[in-house]
């Protein structure tokens, strides 16, 4: 059970609060209290990112209403483990401020009056004792005292099922009496066993699972059938002649060789040729493309993926009474910082901000940023910039000194994210392949590389950059230069029948749209691309995306050889291929690549080449904790192209600069 909870202002007013056991008094009335270390170390100090502080055997859960500048605090032993603690606050939140929100709006404007001097001394006061909570929150303790009543009811509920017995009848019939010990006694008996007689019952238990039927040793235990009511009985040697008559017959091979129609019998291929010209329509397109997640035509008939939506938030206020009326809410409504809001109370007043001001806020802000997988060295410099930004402004009040820091964080995350070279990769090809050329040249084919680590998913997501290609009208060339992990060149093939298959706009028989140019394994993966290049620019091809093994960062060998491709052919771009949920491992990942190939490139041809963008995959896995874009794009200064978000070929989405700076600033 609950030993406190208590709803108060940022300015120290308690407007509510419940103390539960005559033992929880003191959780707010010492100056040690876990209530008051919470306000001070956690909130103030910003000692802790996380909603939860544990002091002297003391759990202590809070949450914000930043608008209205409240806060909601919960305390309960430690020992406890209460589920619904999280439920309870975003309801108790929701509630409260659902039932009085007038007379809070009124209050805190009143306060902010008296802060900014707009109240004479002698008014103030007067105004300060004038308020009456215990009336104008008649009525709540009723309202709050049902809210945890159902909250506790459901957890017990849970309990109980989750630790109700399971029968075993269905399922396996008694042993026979003269089992000493097959037969175990019910959960709910109340005799007393010795451990011999524990252990035994245990024994017989395992037994019957592993089907035994205890110390006979035979196979005899009998169970119902499905659906009968009744004990099975041992099948008959008929039963068993027609069980046996079930299995796989064994396959004859005499020393003739195979006719036309055995061949056919053993064909079990989706697009074998006695399929016909529908062979392809077996296949489930639907598993291919999610309708849901298909890009948009422009004006122009250009296929454009969707953009990523962090999701534009309604009112954080009513936001939260939304969630909280559904019995399914779980997480605190999102908003620009909500948990860092209570370190601004601190920076109230018209004053000129110092270093040591904003020490506080710095840290929180770093914290936060770690949190959204930001790397702590670029979650370091970033605040420090902010901090320079903002020492020696003159800022006043609460709210301007909040809006002050919001701006100056956004500004910077927005400075950092803005591309310094263009996204646009559909108008770079374009560019190229309608540049004039003499007539005695042919054209050569815009060309991709992508590279990156171990299993990050470079083939998957050139096959959804293939199908964008695609449906934008472009003849792609797919070269395979893994030559090193089993599969790839089949992983491939397979992407190619299935793209072929998709073709422009969902039409079949398109395959003359993509191709695989392959050479087996084993085989330089540099000569591979030049070849393909070749090939591509011989059969008018567009586009050549080229795939490469992954390889880690600190493997130099690999990583020459990855520099010998670059060098050799020179493709238009190379993209690095990252995970969005690696935090600060794609820091050293994408440093490493771009130090090698600038190193190792340029040592023969003497023209360097780095990486020219980012594809960032399995980006649904990580909802808002987004700072792997934020510390990519600060390494290199490249623009992350795309982002791959799914398991079909539509999962692709563009980033905005926008939508990527507000989940990082979200709570």
């Amino acid at each position: 059970m609950l030993d406190h909870c208590s709803i108060s202002h940022k300015g120290g007013v308690v407007l509510w609060s419940r103390s539960f056991t005559p033992e929880a008094s003191h959780i707010t009335s010492s100056s040690a209290s876990p209530v008051n270390s919470l306000i001070r170390e956690a909130l103030i100090e910003g000692r802790t990112a996380e909603e939860k502080y544990e002091k002297d055997g003391y759990a202590v859960k809070w949450t914000f209403v930043n608008d209205l500048e409240l806060i909601f605090v919960v305390a309960y032993q430690r020992i406890l483990q209460l589920t619904y603690i999280d439920e309870l606050l975003i309801a108790l939140k929701a509630l409260f401020i659902k039932l009085f929100e007038p007379f809070l709006a009124t209050f805190v404007a009143s306060l902010h009056a008296m802060s900014n001097g707009k109240l004479t001394p002698s008014t103030a006061r007067d105004a300060a004792t004038s308020w009456n909570f215990a009336k104008a929150f008649d009525g709540w303790d009723n309202v709050f005292d049902k809210l945890l009543k159902g909250f506790e009811d459901k957890a017990a509920q849970e309990r109980k099922s989750r630790f109700r017995p399971v029968t075993h009848a269905d399922q396996i019939s008694p042993s026979p009496p003269s089992d000493d010990f097959g037969t175990l006694p019910s959960e709910s008996s109340d005799v007393p066993q010795d451990e011999q007689q524990i252990a035994r019952n245990v024994q017989a238990l395992k037994d019957r699972l592993r089907g035994r039927g205890g110390r006979r040793g035979g196979r005899g235990v009998s169970r119902v059938e499905s659906g009968s009511g009744r004990d099975s009985v041992p099948p008959s040697d008929n039963e068993s002649g027609k069980r046996k008559a079930k299995t796989k017959t064994q396959r004859k091979w005499g020393n003739e060789a195979p006719t036309e129609s055995d061949m056919a019998s053993l064909d079990f291929s989706s697009d074998k040729p006695d399929s016909g010209a529908n062979a392809y329509l077996s296949h489930d397109l639907q598993a291919l493309v999610d309708e849901a997640s298909l890009g948009t035509r422009t004006k122009d008939g250009m296929y454009e993926v969707k953009d990523w939506d962090f999701g534009q938030k309604d009112d954080a206020t009513n936001d939260a009474i939304a969630r909280a009326l559904r019995p399914d809410a779980t997480k605190q409504a999102a908003g620009s910082l909500g948990a860092l809001g209570s370190l601004f109370a601190r920076l109230t007043g018209s004053k000129i901000l110092t270093e040591e001001d904003l020490k506080p806020v710095l840290e929180g802000m770093k914290q936060h940023l770690m949190k959204k997988n930001v790397a702590k060295e670029i979650a370091d410099k970033v605040c420090e910039g902010v901090g320079e930004s903002l020492v020696g402004k003159k800022v006043g009040g609460f709210q301007t000194t909040s809006n002050a820091v919001r701006m100056a964080l956004s500004s910077s995350l927005t400075r950092i994210l803005t591309p310094k070279t263009s996204t646009d990769l559909l108008l770079s090809i374009r560019t190229k392949l309608s540049s004039p050329l003499p007539s005695s040249q042919q054209r050569v084919p815009y060309s991709i590389t992508f590279v990156g680590v171990n299993g990050v998913g470079k083939s998957t997501n050139l096959s959804k950059v293939c199908f964008w290609l695609i449906q934008n009208g472009l003849r792609v060339l797919i070269a395979a230069c893994d030559t090193f992990r089993s599969g790839a060149v089949e992983q491939l093939r397979v992407h190619v029948r299935n793209l072929s298959t998709l073709g422009v706009n969902g039409a079949m028989n398109s395959k003359g749209r993509v191709e695989l140019y392959e050479k087996g394994y084993g085989k330089d993966a540099a000569g591979i691309a030049k070849e393909a290049i070749a090939y591509a620019k011989e059969n008018d091809f567009d586009v050549v995306l080229i795939d490469t093994a992954g390889r880690m960062q600190d493997n130099e060998p690999l990583m020459r050889a990855l520099a010998k491709l670059v060098s050799v052919n020179n493709p238009d771009k190379i993209i690095f291929v990252g995970e969005a949920l690696v935090g600060n491992e794609a820091v050293d990942q994408l440093t490493k690549f771009d130090r090698a190939l600038r190193d190792f490139s340029g040592a023969s041809s003497g023209r360097s080449r780095g990486i020219d963008g980012m594809l960032v995959t399995k980006w649904d896995t990580v909802d808002d904790k987004v700072g792997a874009a934020l510390s990519m794009t600060y390494v290199t200064g490249q623009p992350i192209i795309f982002v791959g978000c799914g398991q079909t070929y539509t999962d692709l989405r563009q980033l905005r600069v926008s939508n990527v700076v507000q989940a990082i600033l979200s709570d």
